[in-house]
């Protein structure tokens, strides 16, 4: 699939309204003896205003989801300084659609990258350069429809991958996958946090060397020193969106304000059970 949302089948209602608009002016047209000089300024003006509407009528994309109205939320501000812009809200510069099997659509609504319902994933790949280690990045996402992960956010360590899973297994769980070799379901970053549909959730993950940190919203729920341990992808199609993907389970899911930025150090000191 290309950069731009899945096309509207060719015989959509907009081409409908095009068509019967058409036939309407070609009538009229044909009434008054062609649309010679004998037409009214005001006629004249009915017929632009009817070729401007058909235009219109054209130009919309019924093939769009509706979004939640919880969507024009205003962000939250970033916190710190040298944030770069991922994003910016008006197409899918920076992105292509991950060819999984059973996609859904990926589109650009109203500012917000929308992941539409794939059977079973819809993902998204960053297109650019990107680093391996000290760097953060942090995004707005919602879940819109479906019960399992809305965000399963792919990135690099070192040399190797991981994936931060958020809303999986029923709609709560989150964690890394995957920690010797053991995914988000059943490894020390195992935890499951309530996730309402239509509600933005501010995400960020830091990646240093050695050390994974993750909040949601002001809470933090991933602290790990990768110490001694073997961090890698989970096998299977969700290898797909390395290095850097965002991508949906059986789930549709909302994405703005997409931001990274170099860092040097873990944002907070180790914990204790370590």
């Amino acid at each position: 699939m290309s950069n731009a949302s899945i096309k509207a089948p060719a015989f959509s209602m907009a081409g409908c309204l095009v068509l019967l608009l058409a036939t309407a002016l070609f009538a009229g047209g044909c009434s008054t003896g062609g649309g010679g000089k004998g037409d009214s300024p005001a006629k004249t003006a009915d017929a632009a205003a009817a070729v401007a509407a058909a235009k219109a009528a054209e130009d919309m994309e019924p093939d769009k989801p509706i979004l939640p109205p919880g969507v024009s939320k205003a962000p939250a501000p970033f916190e710190g300084d040298g944030w770069r812009e991922m994003f910016d809200g008006r197409d899918l510069s920076g992105w292509k659609a991950t060819p999984f099997a059973g996609h859904g659509q990926v589109v650009v609504v109203s500012g917000n990258l929308v992941l539409t319902m794939g059977d079973p994933f819809t993902g998204v790949n960053w297109t650019n350069p990107f680093p391996t280690a000290n760097y953060e990045i942090a995004f707005d996402a919602m879940r819109m429809m479906g019960t399992d992960f809305f965000c399963g956010l792919t990135l690099p360590m070192n040399d190797s991958h991981f994936s931060l899973i958020l809303g999986g297994w029923g709609g709560s769980l989150v964690g890394i996958s995957s920690i010797n070799g053991m995914d988000a379901s059943e490894n020390e970053t195992t935890k499951f946090v309530k996730f309402d549909g239509g509600q933005w959730y501010r995400v960020r993950m830091r990646v240093t060397t050695g050390r994974l940190e993750t909040w949601v919203d002001d809470k933090k729920v991933v602290d790990l020193v990768v110490k001694d341990r073997k961090i890698s992808l989970r096998p299977g199609d969700i290898e797909m969106s390395a290095p850097v993907g965002i991508a949906a389970w059986q789930t549709s899911a909302v994405f703005r304000e997409i931001k990274w930025r170099p860092v040097t150090t873990a944002a907070d000191p180790v914990p204790k059970i370590y």
